[in-house]
């Protein structure tokens, strides 16, 4: 023990609470708790707004530079930051050398705190927010006394949301204005959440921008809160709950109005963001169409663009009936009532639909048609992510999102003959499609019936590339000859190629950089396939 420290002494159960010091910003509940300690005969110590709020309601309240004897200034930067407040709060009451100094110096003691932080995260996630607003709402002294009064919850009652409020009310009145020592412990622990979280906010969101040059930051701090259990996670047999945290971490599901159906599950979570990202890049590519997304098991098994959203469902349903049935789909454009009649038929099953919006007759076809049906509005405006995580045991790995294309100028023709606008215009739709499943990866796909380039099979998830070029092969059928097929790496071998020009492919993309490049060249020169390169590589696991 420090030769400075206090020595242990046992903390009382109960505390009188005679002053109180409150500063909030979210003011929910506020007079209600102040009215219950003014019943209690409590000297309500406030700041700035809160204590306009309660002078207005007819609170009375003492001002905290009545207390500092110190005005607040610098537009409230400073006003909370002295010795009268944090000696008050952090003063152990049966500690006589404590005591002593509070005497000497003219601190009153400080029994209960309630503050709720500057609202930085709501202030980030503004659309446009200047660094400035930013910098301006990151709390300096309210996290000070937030700790302070956590440090000292033996004898000091921290409230850091109005949650806590009826809980403290309810103890006042039981315990004739006094306050137990499990509920100051219960609600010191939450405080020093509340601070950590808060600190890991800001720290994410200067590292975003101050250290943008930097690949990856030193140190990672993500405030992660639950925002609600699952039944169970991947089977029944494991718990689930989904956390949601910083902007870095972007915007999708989680944000997305549910507007019918069961409660989403730990599955139909992750795959509904798997289509609704692969949705969202198809539709960047193609500004003035619609692009319609499968997903099964976070691979997509359909996926196409059009002019219409029923035709962009009914192409990506085509892609694989057989794999689409039960699974997630994603639009990138409102469901009018064509799309919604399309949904309805027989022959589709869906657990979750995704798209920005429905018409009111598209909502109403789908929710009475559908019971269960996951029906999801899309925020307007979504976010991408700063960073992926992934858990190992042991730690965790972080790398930046794949957000490289390389179709376009960065192609190079191998072998074959010269690609054609048709390849080219596939191809592009495809990268991304690649891009989205499993390694080793080989989808295929062209052109579809609406003249909109439409997937036609892909093998994904494989441990050889064989396979995936098989399996492809299998799931697009007659629709490969003539088709376009593109692969997330290299080919070791010019085996899988073989496969995918016996079946009729015309066109095949890769990303080059084998030692037996020359094979699969030799391969397309000699039969008359197109052979492009891309130089980027696109595993997914």
């Amino acid at each position: 023990m420090s030769a400075h420290a206090a020595p242990s002494l046992p903390a009382p159960n109960l505390v009188k609470v005679t002053r109180a010091l409150i500063s909030v910003s979210d003011k929910t509940g506020l007079l209600d708790l102040a009215r219950a300690l003014i019943s209690h005969n409590v000297e309500i110590i406030s700041t700035g707004g809160t204590a306009a709020a309660l002078t207005q309601a007819g609170i009375p309240v003492t001002p905290i530079d009545a207390v500092t004897q110190f005005p607040e200034m610098m537009d409230g930067r400073v006003k909370t930051l002295h010795p009268k407040v944090h000696g008050g709060l952090l003063a152990v009451r049966n500690n006589p050398a404590h005591v002593a100094a509070m005497k000497e110096h003219g601190i009153a003691p400080i029994d209960l705190v309630c503050i709720n932080l500057y609202p930085f995260e709501a202030t980030i996630a503004k659309p446009n927010v200047t660094l400035h607003d930013a910098v301006e709402n990151i709390d300096i002294g309210g996290p000070s006394m937030v700790r302070s009064a956590a440090k000292n919850s033996n004898h000091v009652l921290i409230l850091t949301s109005p949650a806590q409020y009826a809980a403290t009310i309810s103890a006042l009145a039981e315990n004739l204005g006094q306050t137990t020592l499990a509920l100051r412990r219960s609600c010191a622990a939450h405080a020093f959440a509340t601070t950590a979280a808060y600190d890991a906010a800001i720290s994410a969101y200067l590292a975003a921008q101050w250290l943008s040059n930097e690949d990856l930051p030193s140190t990672l701090n993500l405030p992660l809160s639950r925002s609600g259990s699952l039944r169970y996670g991947e089977n029944p047999h494991q718990p689930g709950s989904l956390y949601t945290g910083p902007a870095l971490l972007g915007s999708g599901i989680p944000q997305a109005n549910q507007l019918h159906g069961k409660e989403l599950s730990y599955n139909n979570i992750n795959d509904a963001a798997a289509a609704l990202s692969l949705s969202r890049q198809l539709a960047a590519l193609s500004p003035t169409a619609t692009s319609a997304v499968i997903v099964k098991h976070a691979n997509p098994c359909g996926a196409a663009t059009a002019s219409t959203p029923l035709h962009a469902i009914s192409d990506a349903i085509a892609g694989d009936p057989l794999a689409a049935y039960g699974g997630i789909i994603a639009v990138s454009s409102p469901i009018d009532e064509a799309a919604a009649a399309r949904l309805c038929t027989k022959d589709v099953f869906f657990e979750v639909l995704i798209a920005p919006d429905y018409s009111p007759a598209a909502l109403d076809a789908l929710r009475t048609r559908w019971q269960n049906l996951r029906i999801l509005k899309v925020p307007s405006s979504l976010t991408d992510p700063t960073f992926e995580l992934r858990s190992v045991p042991g730690g965790i790995l972080i790398q930046k999102p794949d957000r490289t294309l390389a179709v376009g100028p960065a192609l190079v023709h191998a072998a074959g003959p010269a690609p054609s606008a048709p390849h080219l215009a596939v191809a592009r739709f495809l990268e991304p499609v690649c891009r989205a499943l499993n390694s080793n990866a080989v989808c295929i796909g062209g052109i579809g019936e609406h003249s909109t380039p439409r997937l036609f099979g892909a093998g994904a998830g494989q441990m050889d590339r064989v396979a995936s070029c098989t399996l492809a092969v299998a799931k697009a059928g007659p629709h490969a000859k003539g088709a376009v097929a593109f692969s997330d790496a290299f080919f070791p071998f010019s085996d899988g190629p073989t496969i995918l020009t016996d079946a009729g492919i015309t066109c095949i993309v890769h990303p080059g950089g084998s030692k037996r490049d020359q094979d699969t060249f030799d391969l397309c020169n000699s039969r008359g396939i197109t052979c492009l390169t891309t130089g980027i590589r696109h595993f997914r696991h």
